[in-house]
């Protein structure tokens, strides 16, 4: 199988990546830049290909979708990219959005829609998504004091919102959301206590498995294991809010489902 990670020059992506590879499988990795990509490539040098973007931008975002499009059509896309919860301030990107939610939340939104249609799709969530009060005001907290912990919960929800909102839109595809735990990586600091391995495994997992767990959609899982959702997630009205939300901001609407005749 193809299967493209974004996100993944460090980390959990990368660590799936290598995981896939070793497995037979073609993958190719993201990286922010030019001396991130040349880091990913000495890292896992096996893979087929390592493109280049920065998507806190919209004119990335497209960027990164023309490159994987170009290369041709993925059976599995695993949305891994993501920036952290110890931001000190909201930063804005050239698009006046907050970068932390352009990248986390946007980015994903804005390659599911521009991409050639895979056949599974993967988002990273969090467990923090379940501390957020569950609804869609203020999404660029441009009138709330910045709380760098709570805008990145906030994200993580949205990303689980996103996956369940894809999954109905597109019913001929796999589409679900991963918690990865608090694992060691640069984002979650060396403090971390949980198994980095099986947070990338269910990553990889849910891309290519055949098993029964990983051929269902819709669904929300940690370490390969149905994991307990905000209830808020579940409604439709606030995955329509975050679709609708996310075309107006971007101007890029998700596609409709393919029919039934191909057309």
């Amino acid at each position: 199988m193809r299967v493209f990670i974004t996100g993944s020059s460090q980390g959990l992506g990368l660590l799936a990546g290598r995981m896939l590879a070793e497995q037979g499988h073609e993958i190719v990795l993201h990286a922010r830049d030019e001396t991130r990509a040349a880091e990913t490539r000495r890292a896992l040098p096996n893979a087929a290909d390592v493109l280049i973007a920065d998507v806190s931008t919209l004119a990335a975002m497209r960027s990164l979708a023309e490159q994987a499009n170009a290369s041709g059509r993925f059976d599995a896309v695993i949305h891994n990219v993501a920036i952290g919860y110890r931001e000190k301030r909201r930063v804005q990107t050239a698009d006046g959005l907050s970068q932390l939610w352009a990248v986390n939340v946007l980015a994903p939104y804005v390659l599911t829609a521009l991409m050639r249609r895979p056949s599974r799709l993967v988002y990273l969530s969090s467990e923090l998504h379940r501390r957020v009060d569950g609804n869609l005001d203020d999404l660029q907290w441009r009138d709330r004091f910045w709380n760098g912990n709570r805008a990145y919960s906030e994200t993580k929800f949205q990303d689980a919102l996103l996956a369940l909102a894809v999954s109905r839109a597109w019913p001929e595809v796999l589409s679900n959301a991963v918690e990865p735990g608090w694992v060691p990586t640069r984002m979650g600091g060396q403090r971390a206590s949980g198994d980095l391995q099986a947070g990338a495994a269910t990553q990889a997992w849910l891309a290519t498995s055949n098993d029964s767990g990983a051929t269902a959609s819709g669904g929300y899982f940690f370490h390969q294991r149905t994991a307990r959702l905000h209830p808020a997630a579940s409604r439709t009205d606030l995955q329509d809010q975050l679709l609708a939300e996310c075309t107006r901001v971007s101007g890029i609407e998700l596609p409709r489902a393919i029919p039934a005749d191909g057309f």
